[in-house]
């Protein structure tokens, strides 16, 4: 039997097991609505993540620790990082060497600004398979709804609130990838796939999942390809990539993974992913804006890995819904939803018709309804659309900081400065002592990595140890250590509980 006879018999028990759904021409006239879609997303995105760093909103924990590292790859040093330690690769923390792409762009323009404008670029064109592939299978309205119901879904709310990370490489690849699958386009879905594995060392094994999914629907060779690539990426990257750059030696989270000091108890293992009832609340609203019709779609199995680490892990702060944990699962559950209508379309049957007609707009409704509780209610608030005079006089005490000064700020002010000058974080890891300016928010501190009595108590030891005030207002206070002058070494600050978790 030749080889062109066993795909041939492969091809014809695949189709055999899923037959194929024939997707509508799309319409000229509605061919520029996920276009359409994406580019209303940016603009949201944009403004929305921009205008909170333009509010002080941002931070250097994690903004500023991004931006080195992109300035760093266009400096030529690599992705250097003074904010969590003196000659700190990046790479040691999470293997994102993606980072470097923004290199470029960050020659022509270089500000924290065009991270954000960044992320809202990729999160945005994610958008843009998705609502295709349910333009084609369901329908104009379809493709707006469900377009939208992804781009404003709380998982991106909640990344997009919290600064820049380097996920947002992620998202797009993924959005392409699984509307691939659904579409059986298999050599494309693992294509769109495999640069996954240069955005973060956990996401080889997302590459595994496609090339599992791709094993068990369609063609073995590409699916079986997918799973020791991405499985052997995520090995290489955690065994001996990280620890080869880490000052620590070893890859630096893997106890919020081990499950504690005692490990996993198998027997337990299906109530830890439930418990406590915090887990089980953020699958709930994952599915949520699919009115859990998802859950029915085999392309789900490309989130277990995500959902998996994250569900098993000793570390809360993996459980919830803050933070950018779940940006890279709502382009899959969204796919998932386009899946399940457009087979209820094609098929028949598949679905009861009253909950085919109801799903979108229930959809939308559960949207909107969740849209208060996360981080796009700001727009609809007056505080992000004007400037309070303490921003103001922030931006004057900041402006009188020289280019290429060594600084010790404020978490908060961190990222109005990595652009231009050696910042490192007033506290934490490194002493203020080793800085020539120290700038700090003495009225509103965001209370990491000092509480607000600490940081003032921080800021009277460096008075006392020469360090004069330069400018003060608002609460924005600019010191300087006297040209010529020693300062004695400050004492060890105790390391705090990090804002997010890595």
């Amino acid at each position: 039997m030749t080889i062109s006879t066993l795909t041939s018999a492969l091809h014809r028990r695949t189709e055999a097991d899923e037959p194929s759904i024939t997707l509508s021409p799309v319409d000229r006239r509605t061919r520029f609505i996920p276009w359409a879609v994406a580019l209303t997303l940016f603009l949201v995105y944009a403004f929305f993540t921009v205008r909170r760093h333009e509010l002080l909103l941002t931070s250097g924990y994690d903004l500023g620790i991004f931006e080195q590292g992109v300035r760093g790859y266009a400096e030529g040093r690599g992705p250097i990082v003074e904010l969590k330690g003196a000659g700190f690769n990046l790479l040691g923390d999470h293997f994102s060497p993606a980072l470097a792409a923004l290199a470029p762009l960050y020659w022509l323009w270089p500000s924290a600004k065009l991270l954000l404008f960044a992320q809202a670029a990729l999160v945005a064109v994610a958008a843009v398979p998705i609502s295709r592939w349910a333009l084609r299978g369901l329908g104009p309205v379809a493709a707006v709804v469900i377009g939208l119901g992804y781009g404003l879904s709380w998982g991106l709310a909640s990344a997009l609130g919290f600064d820049f990370h380097e996920i947002t490489f992620a998202v797009p690849l993924i959005a392409f990838s699984v509307t691939a699958l659904g579409e059986r386009r298999w050599v494309a879905a693992l294509a769109w796939a495999a640069p996954l594995v240069l955005v973060k060392e956990d996401l080889g094994i997302t590459v595994a999942a496609v090339g599992a999914y791709i094993l068990w629907r369609g063609d073995r060779r590409i699916g079986a390809a997918g799973v020791l690539f991405g499985v052997g990426a995520s090995l290489l990257e955690l065994l001996v990539l990280l620890p080869a750059m880490s000052p620590g030696g070893s890859f630096a989270y893997w106890d919020n993974l081990s499950g504690g000091s005692g490990g996993r108890n198998l027997l337990t293992l299906p109530l830890d992913l439930v418990t406590p009832s915090e887990k089980l609340t953020t699958v709930l609203l994952l599915l949520a804006p699919t009115v859990l019709l998802a859950v029915r779609s085999p392309l789900m199995i490309v989130a277990l890995p995500t959902l998996g680490w994250r569900l098993l892990s000793n570390n809360p702060a993996y459980w919830g819904t803050n933070y950018h944990y779940s940006a890279v699962l709502m382009p899959i559950v969204f796919a998932a939803f386009v899946d399940v209508l457009v087979k209820a379309r094609a098929r028949g049957g598949v679905l009861p018709r009253w909950v085919s007609r109801a799903a979108l707009p229930a959809s939308l409704a559960v949207t909107l309804a969740l849209l208060p509780g996360f981080a796009f209610s700001q727009l609809l608030t007056a505080d992000l659309w004007r400037t309070p005079a303490r921003v103001e006089a922030a931006r004057s005490v900041l402006a009188a900081v020289p280019d290429d000064a060594r600084i010790a700020a404020s978490n908060r002010l961190v990222p109005q400065l990595t652009n231009r000058c050696e910042v490192i974080v007033f506290g934490w890891p490194q002493k203020w002592s080793t800085a020539d300016w120290i700038v700090v928010d003495e009225d509103q501190p965001m209370g990491w990595p000092l509480s607000p009595d600490r940081e003032r108590r921080e800021v009277a030891a460096a008075k006392r140890v020469g360090y004069q005030v330069v400018r003060s207002d608002h609460g924005i206070t600019l010191l300087r250590r006297p040209p010529g002058t020693d300062v004695p070494v400050a004492p060890d600050v105790p390391a705090p509980g990090s804002p997010e978790a890595g």
